[in-house]
Order: C-alpha cells, then structure tokens, then sequence
C-alpha cells in the first residue's frame, strides 16, 4: 500500500490523473503528491533546472524574490546568519540578503552539494521554489528544522493546493520537476509535528518559526 512521503501514515486516496502523472493526497496531512513512478531521474531533473536563468540583475526575478526577502529582512536582527537552502546555480537571494549584512550560506543538491552548512545552525532559512522538488519531505523537514537556532525563522515559497477544481488547470503541477503540493493545512500540519509557529505571509510564502 501506497504511503505518504511526508506523515508516512497509508490514509492515501487518488487525487486527480492527467495524462502524464497520477497524484495522490494524504488523508492526515494533506499533502499532495507524484508517485515515485513518475519522477524524473537525477540527470533529467538537473537538465530541467539547467534552463532556469535567474540573476541579481533580473529586475522580475528580484521582484519574485522580494515576497520573501522583505518581510524576512523586517523580522532580522543586524548580522543574522542564514542559510539559502536549494539556492540553485545562480543564489540570488542568498547575495540579496548579504547586501543588507546579514551572512548567508548556501546549499544546493546540484549546484552547492557540499553539505558542511547542514551541521550548523541559523536564524534564518530560505527555501524558495524547493519543497515541491523534494521527494522526501520528511527528511528535508527535519534537517531543516536541526539547523535552525531557537526563534530561528524557516521562509518558505511554494505555490499552495487550493482545492481538486483548481487544482484541474494549475499550470504548478505540470512542471515535471513538481512533485509535491502543500496545502495551508498540510503547513499547519507541518508545525504541530515539528512545534513550529506556522505564518502565513501571503498566499505563496509562509514562515516557520522555531518556538524552542
């Protein structure tokens, strides 16, 4: 039987087919997801991310970049240390957040793989455009959760499932990158399990916050 990749409980129902993927939700914790049967291989993921083209001279892509760096930026003390995790080939929002003087390292499976900046721990973390590329979200869960200091902040982006009417024409699941959708409530989820205070920053972007 089918499990969830995130509570690992088998509360699994079918959530919607097109013609390449099935998708499968989670009774318990909402999450919705590819089965490993549809993912990529390693060569072909990094292929498809090979194309992105994102700089600190693209004035939209720092646009984009802004829905996490601004509110993020209010909420840090002078010289916080972050880490940018899966900050792809070109960290954009790692040199955007060091130009107001904070200290960023970054990690990334295919650009940055040296894992030395998972030993230690942060006030902040950023994630943006990863989670739904992750295959294993508990694992990630914790590990992004081990590095972070007490009140530390983990800044997530990722596009959120509404509902299975509009999930039906969300341009989100087609990228075959995608592979797991969170739900506000799958991130309320995610807080209780990890005793982390769940904010909804706007309707992309949420922070966790460390409450130990």
């Amino acid at each position: 039987m089918s499990q969830c990749p995130l509570c690992q409980q088998p509360f699994v129902l079918p959530y919607y087919r097109d013609k390449k993927r099935e998708y499968s939700q989670c009774q318990q914790c909402s999450l919705v997801w590819v089965p490993s049967q549809y993912h990529l291989s390693s060569s072909d993921e990094k292929a498809e991310y090979d194309k992105h083209e994102n700089s600190l001279t693209d004035s939209g892509y720092l646009k984009f970049l802004s829905r996490v760096s601004t509110p993020l930026l209010s909420r840090l003390s002078k010289q916080a240390e972050g880490l940018d995790y899966g900050c792809g080939p070109a960290p954009a929002l790692a040199e955007l957040l060091k130009s107001h003087e904070h200290s960023v390292a970054v990690y990334d499976l295919y650009y940055y793989p040296d894992p030395t900046p998972l030993s230690k721990q942060y006030d902040f973390i950023t994630c943006t455009e990863v989670i739904e590329h992750i295959a294993d979200p508990s694992a990630m869960m914790t590990q992004l959760v081990n590095c972070l200091k007490p009140s530390g902040i983990l800044a997530i982006m990722t596009k959120r499932v509404i509902d299975q009417s509009a999930f039906k024409n969300w341009h989100y699941k087609n990228d075959p990158t995608h592979i797991c959708f969170y739900s506000e409530a799958t991130f309320q989820w995610l807080a209780n399990r990890w005793n982390l205070k769940l904010e909804i920053i706007d309707k992309d972007v949420v922070f966790l916050i460390n409450t130990q």
